[in-house]
């Protein structure tokens, strides 16, 4: 097993070992998996400790006086530690367990949207935004009568800081915007997004589904009021992710929803609701999800964080020279800031008939299609892209099929 002090930031293929999936081989080929912004591969490590989780430790938490529940709340509770370790968030208080991403932004359009918007009010977002972070601020904005202002980017895929500040105004309720774009790769500069939203008194959501996986997430000096990310996409299981919250928030916004756990006490006539993060944790948590997310985490830290963080850029700076020479083809998206992830078109092929032919020929997974962000490919005039995304896991090698397999793309649709 690979620790932070026997690792070679290069020796890629020794991941390789710890991620099972990635030694399948279909019809006589290994597995190129190149489709990391939609979800990563598992190492054996959170495997093995989900599999041990249910064979020898299952049951439910805080509301058992017996061996296996004490033990397994204790194993959940300390999971908190751990993530605010992760993104240095001043407390444990402040990590609440969701379903994932997307939850964790429907739960803050609901809950403070639903406290602080009124008829009239503004919420902004960005052009480059997932529809994880549109549709549920139009949803709440269209209940409340709000508005929803979008903030422009340029042609290489940048947030025009200059008119972001211009659209703030005293109707403005909150800023909700994304650290790296799953899209383009492009890696906002949110530090300076904050200070801006901060200067006119506006609190801010970062959606970090692409942040967490590929650089160092630091809330305090962030800044940010809420940062939220999925487990899924950092190593770890499906179906559970974290929302952090400034205490100050998290204690003046209701819940979410309703139901057991979330309670301090209940009658007919009134409820009152625990304190902050149990307040939006609603029912029995995913408890084998967060364990194993914890794995992955800890996975992540052993290896370090920035050394993954540089070795990405390596295969993205690697990837980007070896596309641009392929007669045809076009990246979209280049600016100067970006995580390890490529949206690219050739003239001859569709992206759905680029993704068919490399999954066919070589079994190379990427991703194709408007990867939830139709408003962006409208702004670039597309209706799909082909999408390369690396992890630590990759090698140039895998970069290098890729291109061959575009090669022969090219070949099969040359006129």
């Amino acid at each position: 097993m690979l620790t932070s002090e026997n690792l070679n930031v290069l020796d890629a293929k020794k991941f390789r070992e710890d991620f099972p999936i990635l030694s399948r081989e279909v019809n006589g080929k290994r597995i190129v998996y190149l489709d990391n912004g939609a979800t990563t591969q598992k190492p054996k490590q959170v495997i093995d400790k989900i599999t041990n989780y249910y064979s020898s430790e299952n049951s439910t938490v805080r509301r058992g006086l017996y061996y296996l529940s004490e033990n397994s709340t204790y194993a959940f509770d300390n999971v908190r530690k751990t993530v605010a370790n992760f993104i240095n968030a001043e407390s444990e208080e402040e990590i609440i367990f969701t379903k994932g991403c997307t939850d964790g932004i429907n739960l803050i359009a609901r809950s403070f949207g639903g406290k602080f918007l009124q008829a009239g009010d503004e919420v902004l977002i960005s052009v480059l935004e997932h529809h994880a972070n549109i549709v549920p601020w139009q949803m709440i904005c269209e209940e409340r009568g709000a508005h929803l202002k979008v903030v422009p980017i340029n042609q290489k895929g940048e947030i025009i800081l200059e008119e972001l500040e211009k659209l703030i105004t005293d109707k403005t309720k909150i800023l909700a915007i994304s650290h790296i774009s799953n899209v383009l790769g492009t890696i906002n500069p949110i530090e300076k997004i904050v200070e801006i939203a901060h200067g006119k008194n506006v609190p801010v959501l970062i959606d970090g589904a692409q942040g967490a996986p590929h650089t160092k997430v630091d809330v305090q000096s962030i800044g940010c009021d809420f940062y939220t990310f999925s487990s899924h996409k950092i190593y770890g299981p499906t179906g559970v992710g974290v929302l952090y919250g400034k205490l100050k928030w998290l204690e003046a916004i209701p819940p979410y929803q309703g139901g057991g756990d979330m309670i301090d006490k209940v009658s007919f006539e009134k409820t009152t609701f625990a304190p902050p993060p149990v307040k939006f944790e609603a029912g029995t948590p995913p408890i084998a999800q967060v364990i194993g997310m914890e794995e992955a985490i800890k996975y992540i830290q052993n290896i370090g964080i920035n050394k993954i963080e540089a070795y990405e850029n390596e295969l993205l700076e690697y990837a980007t020279e070896r596309l641009l020479n392929i007669d045809g083809l076009r990246i979209i998206g280049n600016a100067d800031e970006k995580a390890s992830l490529i949206s690219f078109l050739m003239d001859d092929a569709h992206a759905h008939d680029i993704g068919t032919i490399l999954d066919h020929e070589n079994n190379i997974c990427i991703r194709v299609g408007h990867h939830c962000a139709q408003p962006l490919m409208k702004f670039y005039g597309v209706s799909a892209t082909a999408r390369a995304s690396f992890s630590f896991y990759n090698t140039k090698e895998d970069i290098d099929l890729l291109v061959d397999g575009l090669n022969k793309v090219k070949e099969l649709f040359a006129v």
